[in-house]
């Protein structure tokens, strides 16, 4: 179980000692809670809110709903990752009940085709390889913000996917969309991404 620092006066050692807390209704570990986890939390629904007030907003959704329902949580997977779900849920909500602007299309962004089916440039080659791209603050800052210009409904099937992990079926679950959209959109929306980012990744500099 994850460990965690604390004030002398804190209780709670444990994941399952806070889990115990919460669920006896204990608001010294709701404080926690919120203490430990808002920071990271607060990073998921950035990934999909570009306002701050929207994102703020989402992460107080999400600890209210979770505090709401914490009495269900049976232990199955770790405390974050159960509340990453729900903070995923309400900024999902938070898109769909906001004023939506009308989307760019993506098409622009896509690879062109001639009449034979090939391209109808070459495919420029990146100068920097997958492991330096992990590795590389600068570049996962730009490929964050490469994402955050792509249209809104291939952006978040591409964060559900490649950034938050979910499955297809899971996706297509959150989204109301079939499996098959899903996978269609993500193909897009890596595409895309990869049309946004070729300038920059090609000579070795940013």
């Amino acid at each position: 179980m994850e460990s965690f620092e604390r004030p002398l006066a804190d209780p709670y050692v444990t994941e399952a000692e806070l889990v115990q807390g919460l669920q006896s209704g204990d608001p010294a570990a709701f404080e926690r809670l919120v203490r430990d986890y808002s920071g990271r939390m607060l990073a998921v629904a950035r990934r999909f809110l570009t306002q701050e007030q929207d994102a703020q907003d989402a992460l107080q959704d999400a600890f209210l709903s979770a505090f709401r329902s914490i009495e269900r949580f049976e232990g199955n997977s770790q405390l974050s990752t159960w509340l990453h779900r729900i903070v995923v849920n309400a900024s999902l909500m938070k898109l769909r009940t906001r004023r939506r602007k009308p989307e760019k299309p993506i098409d622009d962004l896509l690879p062109q085709f001639v009449g034979n089916g090939h391209r109808d440039s070459v495919e420029p080659a990146w100068a920097v390889t997958i492991d330096t791209a992990v590795n590389d603050r600068e570049i996962r800052e730009l490929v964050r913000t490469k994402i955050s210009e792509l249209p809104e409904s291939y952006r978040t099937v591409l964060l559900l996917r490649d950034i938050e992990q979910m499955s297809t079926e899971e996706t297509a679950d959150v989204l109301e969309l079939t499996p098959g959209a899903v996978k269609t959109r993500l193909h897009r929306a890596r595409q895309a991404l990869k049309t946004l980012l070729d300038p920059h990744m090609q000579g070795g500099s940013l």
